[in-house]
């Protein structure tokens, strides 16, 4: 037999095991597929490693995205014999010189997974609560590290810590004129009566004219966010940002999006982001499921659309784009859905790669109608986010960040 950590009589506990690794990586694997995995290897059998691994791939993989992660995972399980020396070396930060080969791409929270630190296992001991200071935790280059680290492969520490770093970018809001005015420092259009009262005070003497200018508000946000099974990780800390941004000036509306459209407004509410996520994660169904873009925008276009999305509102669609089928109906909902708003940014997190390009039908059916084509996969990204929101200027040809 090829494969070293199994034995007679223990292969479903490793292969249960090794599910139980893929889902704590970030990979939606479910018992079913772990008894469809036990059932295919009955058949497939074990004398060749080729074997095992196509038929492990084929029951426990649903998505392309999630192939390499696969292959690292099958790689140290069932193979490699310095287990432990490889995993701490995937919780280690990377040093290559500057002129040497790639590194091979790893997966930091399957390092976590397969090797778990030793105080996560004692969670059981009551320990006296601690209050963890960001400073103290993060050196400079730590910091600089962690805002251009990718959130698919953020250990559970460096999650926990970047949405401290979240909850600390400084917001800024485009204002949007309204038909309101309020009391002005510098002069502008003449506020009469307050003038009038001024001068009663002082024996009808004018000595100093008051003055009026147009009242601004935030501009109202919609957040549309795809939690298919490549996206969850993704929109989960959008849905964080998206939090933030409704507890502060603007107004936000929040819906999710897999195989149906889910309104998440109110689950926000909460004063507590984890809490307010946590409430959505649960009541959401179709959470890190399958996706279907074009029925849940028609969906907001047709049930929504008129009730939260005002003319002057800004949309932040998150999806990575990947529709099947024929997509003239996508096209045709998100031309509806931009002409709904007064700017359309589309944040996808596929820009993280330096030679992507938009070949997949749903990616050129959506790309003609939006303003701004941007990135979605670390703090950097959610940063260049801020800014563009705080931009005044109006909405302009497509330009990719």
């Amino acid at each position: 037999m090829l494969i070293a950590r199994s034995s007679p009589g223990h292969l479903a506990e490793n292969v249960m095991h090794f599910a139980r690794v893929l889902r704590a990586a970030g990979m939606p694997v479910g018992s079913d597929r772990v008894q469809l995995a036990l059932q295919a290897l009955q058949v497939a059998g074990l004398e060749r490693r080729d074997d095992f691994h196509a038929a492990l791939s084929a029951c426990l993989l649903d998505r392309i995205e999630h192939r390499e992660l696969f292959d690292q995972a099958f790689a140290l399980f069932w193979r490699d014999p310095d287990l432990e020396g490889r995993m701490r070396a995937l919780l280690l930060p990377k040093v290559r010189a500057k002129d040497g080969p790639p590194p091979v791409p790893e997966n930091r929270r399957l390092g976590e997974a397969l090797f778990p630190r030793q105080d996560e296992l004692k969670r059981d001991e009551p320990e006296p609560p601690q209050e963890l200071q960001l400073e103290a935790a993060l050196t400079w280059n730590d910091r600089e590290r962690l805002q251009k680290a990718d959130f698919e492969t953020m250990t559970a520490d460096e999650w926990r810590l970047a949405k401290r770093l979240l909850a600390r970018l400084a917001l800024a809001f485009e204002p949007i004129p309204t038909r309101r005015s309020r009391r002005a420092a510098h002069p502008g259009r003449a506020d009469w009566r307050a003038t009038m009262q001024a001068m009663a005070r002082h024996g009808g003497e004018l000595w100093e004219m008051r003055w009026r200018e147009r009242a601004t508000r935030p501009a109202p946000l919609v957040l549309l966010a795809d939690i298919s099974g490549s996206m969850s990780r993704y929109s989960r800390m959008l849905l964080h940002f998206g939090h933030m941004l409704g507890h502060a000036e603007a107004r936000v509306e929040s819906f999710v999006f897999g195989t149906r459209l889910t309104r998440t407004t109110r689950l926000l509410k909460s004063r507590d982001p984890d809490l307010a996520v946590a409430q959505v994660v649960r009541a959401v169904e179709d959470w890190s499921g399958g996706t279907r873009i074009t029925q849940s925008l028609h969906e907001f276009n047709q049930r929504w659309a008129r009730r939260v999305l005002p003319g002057n509102a800004t949309v932040l669609l998150v999806s990575d784009g990947l529709e099947h089928g024929d997509t003239r109906a996508l096209s045709f909902e998100i031309e509806r859905l931009r002409k709904s708003c007064r700017r359309l940014i589309w944040l996808n997190p596929l820009l993280r790669f330096d030679r992507f390009e938009p070949r997949a039908g749903g990616i050129k059916a959506m790309l003609p109608h939006v303003d701004r084509f941007m990135p979605v996969h670390n703090l950097d990204s959610l940063q260049q986010l801020v800014t563009v929101l705080a931009d005044t200027a109006p909405p302009r040809p497509l330009v990719r960040h």
